[in-house]
């Protein structure tokens, strides 16, 4: 299937779905999710695979879609359905959960697309801080760069109290649990048209410095 955009009723289901998440609800409206969201996002996700490829052909990229249906053991009071699809492209042979990724995220506000560095373990931002205090030269002309541009922002959820200080320029990225140079926009024309894949292929190629920094500081030893 190529990817021509997702229909403009895509959100509003995920809305739909959100309010009504009980699984007689959602098998009476399976064809409109097929058609209205899952078949379009695996066909952005396989598009989008298959142009990184291409763009680093050094580099072989894994694919992660997200399964619509929540793990029954780890429900916690939630409906069966997640209510949104995400998508992780990271090089092959990364079996940790911590590192880096590129991600395209669909819901029923909007969608949301960038770089993020993840981890459970407090010690790898921990490194991360360590390693950038004593050489911050490399990770201050990402931030420069990333700092001329309005697109994307910086996200992560931040410490009460700041883990260090450093400067106005890292700082920002320093003092958080995790982080995340992200887009994020309501539903819109882009969304509904190829222009999306476009867009993703060249964000993840824009943000391609970002993602081997932090791939880098994870593979230090401690």
């Amino acid at each position: 299937m190529q990817f021509d955009g997702f229909p403009a009723g895509a959100g509003e289901f995920l809305w739909e779905l959100r309010f009504n998440n009980e699984r007689p609800w959602f098998q009476a409206h399976k064809e409109e999710f097929l058609n209205l969201v899952d078949r379009p996002f695996k066909a952005l996700g396989q598009e989008v695979l298959e142009r990184m490829q291409e763009a680093c052909p050094k580099r072989n990229w894994d694919l992660h879609i997200s399964r619509i249906y929540r793990d029954a053991r780890r429900l916690y009071g939630r409906g069966p359905m997640k209510d949104h699809l995400w998508m992780t492209l990271r090089c092959s042979g990364e079996k940790s959960e911590e590192g880096s990724v590129f991600y395209f995220s669909f819901e029923p506000e909007g969608y949301s697309f960038g770089f993020g560095s993840y981890s459970e373990r407090a010690a790898y931002m921990d490194r991360f801080r360590r390693v950038t205090l004593a050489d911050p030269k490399k990770l201050e002309s990402l931030a420069r760069k990333l700092k001329k541009q309005p697109k994307y922002r910086i996200i992560g959820k931040e410490y009460a109290r700041k883990k260090v200080e450093c400067s106005p320029l890292l700082d920002p990225w320093l003092n958080r649990r995790w982080v995340s140079v992200d887009v994020s926009r309501p539903h819109d024309e882009i969304s509904q048209c190829h222009d999306l894949a476009d867009e993703l292929v060249e964000s993840f190629r824009f943000l391609m410095p970002y993602y081997d920094y932090f791939d880098w500081v994870r593979s230090l030893a401690d």
